[in-house]
């Protein structure tokens, strides 16, 4: 099975015009026979980069709150009558593709106006092509990643099949949780897609160790942010940006069931990069250890995941 690796850039908060690139690179893996594309983390509408250059800590800032609400504007809507992503589901369906993106999700489930770090997954075969099959929200954000998204649930734990292929996917540093790996290891996952902002210290050395592992295919996709992809009207520009400054620079990357890579790391490239799986090289690897079958021990090690969809009320209508 061929898989793409979109490592692109987004039009740092402007959700259409960045989805527009992503339609565009869906479309480009599709007629290039790809059956899976994935996304890095956060690309619509993109990763708060501005947090760690504008002292986003300070309490009741006004600069803050202006880029917050931002943000929030400009971020993917999914639920309550808004479906930002119809555009993309609509490429999916077109050609056949299933498509793991990152996004900054609000939530009208949880009033609407907090914003969490999501995966979206959605199919590209059959009946369930083209629709949104599961939205993951990060179980929690990393360092001053938690002053832009909320923490999240395990909702989204979940697997999906595309062709022989059982997928999970993670974001960022989700992919260093034991137990959130387990919980896709036991749901008979054998392809991985982990979900970065962009950079190949990221990326280079758990990719090989999750494959490891896992005995599975790993993907890793990473973004490609650069000061040019700040709009001029974004607040605070001139504060968090130099002249030809790169923030992230890609790292994607793949590796098989035996940790040795089919893609090494991909660095200050932008485009659509592809590689081509083999479930008989997970049959193969399995063989000596496999995470949550005969090498588990379930009678001594067990796993609970709570799988409910976390909300702020349960409203009881008579």
């Amino acid at each position: 099975m061929r898989v793409a690796l979109a490592q692109i850039s987004p039009v740092l908060l402007d959700r259409w015009r960045t989805i527009e690139r992503v339609v565009s690179a869906v479309e480009e893996a599709g007629r290039a026979g790809a059956r899976l594309i994935a996304f890095g983390e956060a690309l619509v509408p993109a990763y708060p980069i501005w947090l760690s250059r504008t002292d986003a800590a300070r309490f009741d800032a006004p600069d803050q709150k202006r880029l917050h609400a931002l943000y929030v504007d400009q971020s993917v809507r999914l639920e309550g009558g808004e479906n930002d992503l119809e555009p993309v589901q609509r490429a999916a369906a077109r050609h056949g593709i299933a498509v793991v993106l990152g996004v900054a999700e609000r939530a009208a489930d949880r009033g609407g106006h907090s914003l969490y770090c999501s995966r979206v997954f959605i199919g590209g075969e059959g009946d369930s092509a083209g629709r949104v099959l599961s939205v993951h929200r990060k179980l929690m954000p990393t360092y001053e990643e938690r002053l832009s998204w909320a923490i999240g649930d395990g909702a989204g734990l979940v697997t999906h099949r595309v062709g022989e292929f059982t997928v999970g996917a993670l974001n960022c540093w989700e992919n260093w949780m034991p137990l959130a790996r387990a919980a896709l290891h036991a749901q008979g996952e054998n392809l991985h897609v982990a979900l970065w902002p962009g950079c190949e210290r990221n990326t280079r050395d758990i990719t090989r160790f999750m494959a490891l592992e896992g005995r599975s295919f790993v993907v890793s996709v990473g973004t490609i942010i650069r000061e040019r992809d700040v709009p001029n009207g974004v607040p605070e520009r001139n504060r968090f940006t130099t002249p030809g400054e790169v923030f992230y620079d890609g790292g994607s990357c793949v590796a098989g069931p035996d940790g040795r890579w089919v893609v090494e790391p991909i660095v200050g490239r932008e485009g659509v990069f592809y590689a081509e799986v083999d479930l008989a090289r997970v049959l193969e690897e399995r063989q000596n250890f496999d995470p949550s079958g005969h090498y588990s021990r379930p009678d001594v090690l067990r796993l609970t995941v709570d799988r409910r969809r976390q909300r702020a009320a349960r409203l009881i209508d008579t």
